[in-house]
């Protein structure tokens, strides 16, 4: 089961790699994951954030949010990694 504290790490984790990203780096991760969520609306239709994460004025999340959102972070921590991974092969 998923719960904030996972999201948290995950999320920490990524504000790290930002950190030590070049600004090239961020970019070319922006590209990657727009190039995946192009890729999706292709295959599936429409991707509508506002249908998974309603604005009801609550500040707290289901087990399906948390799960998404703790998903998001690992395609986002992943992408940063890869990025980052290929900046140092790169430089070897």
């Amino acid at each position: 089961m998923s719960d904030l504290g996972v999201f948290g790490q995950y999320n920490k984790l990524a504000v790290q790699l930002i950190k030590k990203a070049s600004k090239e780096d961020i970019v070319e991760c922006a590209w990657l994951l727009a190039l995946n969520v192009v890729y999706y609306k292709e295959k599936f239709g429409d991707v509508s954030i506002d249908a998974a994460f309603p604005q009801n004025g609550s500040s707290s999340f289901s087990q399906e949010q948390l799960k998404m959102m703790e998903s998001g972070m690992k395609v986002l921590v992943g992408q940063l990694k890869s990025v980052a991974a290929e900046r140092t092969e790169l430089a070897i």
